[in-house]
């Protein structure tokens, strides 16, 4: 038995036995974050498409608790979780804990792993700028010293993959360039200027340790089934559209949205975490050239729910003038909405774009690349309204039997031929 473990770790039905001869060769891939969106997709392809063994870093009060969170996330994003389990390694741990809150764990980790994913954040635009640092910056922190420790203990460290976001830019115009981070930008909320700080903490590594960067941009549901856990940004006001209940909206008609989809977002990661050729550099994940506008958006949803196109209301005069009105006379579940929809009204006249010209040398010539919004919007919206859009969730694992094929529309057709 390992001296790193209590008796309820031995006792679980993943592989919880934190113990070499259980794990392994020691190569494991940490992963943070995989509760989430993108994480739940990046576990997926780390256990469909290859023999590496996970380490799944989760936030919970016990031991159990972890095991159950985990075994709950396997169940979800794979139609045979089964097939996974005796890969699949759940640790708790708490990225705004001293020392990641792991005690003796640690070791084992250092020990057994050989890459991280980190992609363990806070998205919420509510915060406050200490509250989000305290996650995104003092978490990223913590992962880097851990970096440092697997980097000196078993096979050494291969690479960790930091996921950052697109919008560390800020409050830019123009482009913004893969080499950038800091030129002076202000930022629209304090996600924004956290992901960014802690992106310079990455930065200041990269002599020491082999670190890649990876920068999505707005990340919604996947192109060939629409499969998503988070109705956030872009499916907020397509819900109001559809529910005929947006007649105006702040924005532009060419404000830029720049929208890739899961699948495109969850493959780069994974190439560019192991390409030799991406060792030290940042790679921004996003629509690029292709990217929507809010006038295409609305002109989408329109067309999808056969409403009239929201009126788009310079930002400023809408909230000013439009907003409280509409506030006033709403009821109580709209006024919710309404004011739900706030923290993404600096979004909605952006006309900043995203260079991708690093990350598409790379990617192309695997056949990965971004697909226009346009392609994938019909299905996408086929899940969401199946899902009733996030009131009657349905898993990942869900959407692979055959009995959901209605989700698999025109870009899955495309990919076929």
């Amino acid at each position: 038995m390992s001296p790193y473990l209590q008796p309820e770790v031995l006792n679980s039905k993943l592989t919880n036995a934190i113990d070499a001869d259980v794990i392994a060769p020691n190569d494991a891939v940490l992963l943070t974050g995989a509760t989430g969106f993108v994480g739940m997709a990046l576990l997926a392809r780390i256990l469909e498409r290859t023999n590496r063994r996970v380490v799944v870093l989760v936030r919970a009060a016990s031991q159990s608790e972890a095991d159950a969170r985990v075994e709950a996330l396997m169940s979800s994003v794979a139609d045979s979780p089964g097939d996974y389990r005796d890969r699949v390694t759940a640790v708790r741990g708490d990225l705004t804990a001293p020392g990641l809150g792991l005690g003796r764990r640690r070791d084992w980790i250092a020990e057994h792993v050989s890459e991280i994913i980190h992609g363990a954040a806070s998205v919420s635009f509510n915060l406050s700028l200490s509250m989000s640092r305290s996650i995104n910056v003092e978490g990223t922190r913590r992962l880097l010293a851990l970096a440092d420790d697997c980097a000196g203990s078993g096979n050494g460290l291969r690479r960790m993959t930091y996921v950052s976001t697109a919008y560390v830019a800020g409050k830019r115009h123009g482009y913004a360039q893969e080499s950038e981070l800091e030129v002076g930008q202000s930022f629209r909320n304090a996600y924004e200027q956290s992901k960014q700080e802690a992106e310079l903490l990455v930065q200041a590594e990269r002599e020491r340790l082999p670190l890649t960067i990876v920068r999505p941009s707005i990340v919604v549901g996947e192109r060939d089934t629409g499969w998503t856990s988070s109705f956030n940004v872009m499916y907020g006001p397509v819900r109001a559209v559809a529910a005929g209940a947006l007649q105006v909206m702040p924005g532009r008609h060419d404000g830029v949205l720049d929208i890739v989809t899961v699948d495109y977002v969850a493959d780069a990661i994974l190439e560019l975490a192991a390409s030799p050729k991406a060792h030290g550099g940042t790679f921004q994940i996003v629509a690029g050239e292709q990217a929507t506008t809010i006038g295409e958006l609305s002109r989408l949803a329109a067309r999808r729910f056969n409403r009239r196109r929201p009126r788009l209301i310079p930002p400023r005069a809408y909230r000013s003038m439009v907003h409280p009105l509409m506030l006033r006379r709403a009821n109580p579940d709209a006024r919710r909405r309404l004011r739900a929809s706030e923290v993404y009204f600096p979004y909605m006249s952006l006309d900043l774009r995203f260079d991708d010209r690093l990350a598409r040398e790379l990617l192309e010539p695997l056949g990965i690349r971004a697909t226009p919004l346009s392609d994938c919007f019909d299905t996408l919206m086929d899940f969401a309204e199946a899902a009733k859009w996030g009131r009657a969730p349905i898993s990942r694992a869900e959407t692979r039997s055959p009995a959901r094929t209605a989700f698999r529309g025109r870009c899955a057709t495309e990919a076929i031929a």
